[in-house]
């Protein structure tokens, strides 16, 4: 196993956010099926889990910016830490809107649109807030999904208080626009991998790279629109589906995008205070990492040994096979030795 390519382009807020998710849409949708009779307030527990190390890991990032000011001086760590207090902003809205949600899903005593409110809010700063990311290149997913759904939102709040009566296949009509050039992308992606792929001038780790992105981006975006085909015709009873096999799809995509997290590279080091790599935050915490991820282990037999060799060693030999270490490009014995601490990982020889 070589942690280092595992570990080196780990995203680890996606895949808190991600994961969140997918437990979320499960048991939202055993709810909406009444498999399950719990209260919302208990199947909203992921979202809550994931606002909760959101808050937390602002604070202490926070309280670090505060305790060291040589760190304004540096120009990338001031955007980094203006980019978290953003994003922590956005969570705030998030958390509001969820929560007005659940308060209307048990008591059933406001409308819609005043639900959505923080969304909408929320959807307009994304827009400066997709401008700011981009003159500062950072990355802007949540941003960037906010700002273009807010008529979508607005459809949507309007669909559920009955002041609009259209069916839910037009009121999916914004979602259907992105969702034609989420697929054109996808298309380009694949189209793009085999022409690589044949390609004799391309490295193989390229190619590998774009045919990873390619499977990637297609089982994420074509069991999204799967996903939102079935709960068109779920809610204008054009099926009789389950919610939880209308959301088989979605719970693809979210596996897709868990597995991605892997490769997606970015991320804040401010969160939590980190101020670092989550790779090499992650062999701080855990040394033994260190030794485990910087040697490599190779089983050799002996079976053209010259030297004869009595009956008893030979059974030794096919009973406990030779282990040797290699330990930054030298063997070393099996024998007990000092752990020697690295600052990262290297891939061994």
């Amino acid at each position: 196993m070589n942690l280092k390519n595992l570990f080196q382009d780990f995203n680890p807020s996606k895949f808190v956010v991600f994961t969140c998710l997918l437990v979320f849409t499960v048991l939202f949708s055993l709810r909406l099926d009444k498999s399950i009779t719990w209260s919302y307030w208990f199947v909203f527990l992921p979202i809550w889990v994931w606002k909760l190390l959101v808050m937390i890991g602002a604070f202490i990032g926070s309280s670090v910016w505060l305790r060291n000011p040589q760190y304004r001086q540096e120009a990338s760590s001031a955007n980094q830490y203006k980019a978290m207090i953003v994003s922590c902003g956005e969570h705030l809205a998030l958390l509001m809107f969820e929560l007005l949600v659940v308060i209307n899903l048990e008591s059933d005593g406001h409308n819609w649109l005043i639900v959505f409110i923080p969304l909408f809010i929320l959807s307009v700063f994304c827009i400066g807030a997709c401008i700011w990311c981009v003159k500062n290149d950072r990355s802007c997913e949540l941003e960037l999904f906010c700002a273009v759904n807010i008529l979508q939102f607005i459809f949507l709040a309007l669909r559920l208080d009955n002041i609009i009566v259209w069916s839910w296949v037009i009121v999916f009509i914004p979602i259907w626009i992105i969702m034609c050039v989420a697929m054109i992308g996808v298309l380009y992606a694949v189209a793009l991998a085999i022409i690589l792929l044949r390609s004799p001038d391309i490295l193989s780790e390229q190619r590998r790279g774009n045919v990873s992105t390619a499977i990637g981006y297609s089982f994420l975006v074509i069991p999204l629109l799967v996903f939102e085909i079935l709960l068109a015709n779920r809610l204008d009873h054009m099926n009789d589906f389950n919610f939880i096999t209308v959301a088989v799809p979605l719970v693809i995509s979210l596996v897709s995008l868990i597995c991605l997290a892997f490769g997606a590279k970015g991320g804040n080091c401010w969160w939590f205070g980190i101020r670092k790599d989550f790779c090499q935050f992650l062999l701080g915490v855990c040394p033994c990492l260190q030794e485990y991820g910087n040697i490599s282990y190779s089983i050799q037999s002996n079976d053209h040994d010259p030297q004869p060799r009595s009956p008893a060693e030979e059974h030794s030999d096919h009973s406990l096979p030779e282990v040797k270490v290699k330990l930054k490009g030298k063997e070393i014995s099996d024998e007990p030795r000092q752990s020697i601490p690295v600052l990262s990982m290297e891939s061994p020889d």
